[in-house]
């Protein structure tokens, strides 16, 4: 075997190594949507939310606290989260010149969500509890998700409730 094949080899699996030790598995996470028709504003194209306009916003959310669970969780940690209501940033409006409405987002229509949760290591109940989320200055402050991201404003509201709630609890 050549000389810069082995270096090769033994990079690889040193990285192999070190990436699975800097990522130890984190904790479980469950989601609920509980009554999704009944939610304030959960749809991306229309201010009716149809069944499939619904599963796209829920697995756009399921998707966002999976990766803040995988990061942030301890092991042995669970996380139950049940989400009782959703209001996305901005309001649709009609669009002048084809009648269609489309998603007007300005300072006053804020993001907003209520969740219930509870956070459990192992058997016991580390936090529990029924929050209103709500970003008054998503604004105002930095964002750094793109803005073809349709939960743009949402997604730092989420972030910092996880990290004030559950990561730092």
């Amino acid at each position: 075997m050549s000389r810069s094949l082995c270096f090769a080899a033994a990079a690889l699996a040193a990285l192999s190594g070190a990436s699975a030790l800097a990522t130890p598995p984190g904790g479980s996470l469950s989601i609920r949507f509980i009554d999704p028709q009944s939610y304030t504003d959960a749809a991306y194209s229309h201010p009716y939310a149809s069944e499939k306009d619904l599963a796209a916003v829920e697995s756009d959310i399921t998707r966002h606290l999976t990766r803040l669970a995988e990061r942030k969780l301890a092991p042995g940690d669970s996380l139950k989260i049940e989400v009782l209501d959703i209001d996305l940033a901005g309001r649709f409006e009609p669009f002048r010149f084809n009648g269609q409405e489309i998603r007007v987002v300005r300072d006053i229509t804020w993001p907003r969500m209520t969740l219930r949760y509870t956070l459990s290591h192992e058997d016991r109940i580390l936090a529990t509890g029924e929050e209103r989320l709500a970003d008054m200055n998503f604004m105002m402050s930095v964002n750094m998700y793109s803005s073809s991201d349709p939960l743009r404003y949402e997604k730092p509201m989420l972030d910092d409730w996880f990290d004030r709630r559950i990561v730092r609890r």
